[in-house]
């Protein structure tokens, strides 16, 4: 296969028919074979019943796979990545945020040898912002990112580490993710610092991007907790000799 789409999901059963069907016009329409994974992270609606009536393009394949307690985005792509078995693994979040047309640029990368794991972003030159966030969620993201590059060493070449989609080869998606143990928001910053660490190279592309007003992100709990956190992926780092 030639690429596993991971898509995190929860209480999603408006959005993720759309998300499935978008992610294999893609697969086909490229001329590739692949996999769609749905990773249901405890959803109390039919979320998982849509995934299972949602049809698929040929030579692609579907697979839902869901826990009943409500966990968090990184366990989520976490147990996605894991259950993936193409030779590029990717996670992007639901909502059709991110043209899939977009994901090309990303994959060039990987394919020409410039990099082992490739990230979207929203704040490069070339990006394209069609709905933006309410002025709080920008201000919100501003602090966020402000605060995650002055206590954590983040590489100044990334702009977006939220951005949800983010591509990776097989072998080093399997080796980082295994060693995760974020299982909430931060884990983007937790893969990051491992991937510096062992010396991967990151490289961001272009996106155009809208914003999704039905996002699940709670603004309020995810800064309650990012202190601690960010606390345990730092101490989890210097226990394995990546000090942060």
């Amino acid at each position: 296969m030639d690429l596993s789409i991971v898509i995190p999901v929860y209480n999603e059963e408006q959005k993720i028919r759309h998300d499935i069907t978008a992610a294999s016009d893609f697969i086909s329409g490229y001329g590739m074979t692949g996999e769609i994974i749905v990773v249901d992270d405890g959803s109390t609606d039919q979320t998982s019943e849509v995934v299972r009536n949602t049809a698929v393009d040929e030579g692609v394949s579907l697979k839902i796979i869901g826990y009943e307690e409500h966990t968090g985005k990184g366990k989520a792509v976490k147990t996605g990545i894991m259950e993936a078995g193409s030779d590029l693994i990717m996670f992007i979040d639901s909502g059709n945020c991110v043209p899939y047309a977009n994901i090309t640029r990303g994959i060039d990368l990987l394919k020409d040898g410039e990099c082992e794991i490739a990230h979207g972003s929203r704040f490069l030159a070339k990006s394209f912002i069609k709905r933006s966030r309410t002025p709080y969620r920008k201000l919100v993201s501003f602090l966020f990112r402000n605060y995650i590059r002055v206590h954590s060493r983040i590489p100044k070449n990334l702009t977006d580490t939220q951005c949800g989609l983010k591509i990776y080869r097989k072998q080093i998606a399997h080796e980082l993710y295994a060693e995760c143990i974020t299982d909430g928001f931060l884990f983007d910053i937790e893969i990051i610092l491992r991937a510096r660490e062992k010396g991967y190279r990151i490289l961001e592309f272009p996106i155009d991007w809208t914003s999704d007003p039905d996002s699940r992100l709670s603004v309020r709990g995810t800064f309650l907790r990012l202190f601690s956190e960010l606390r345990t992926i730092r101490m989890a780092l210097k226990s394995s000799g990546q000090d942060t």
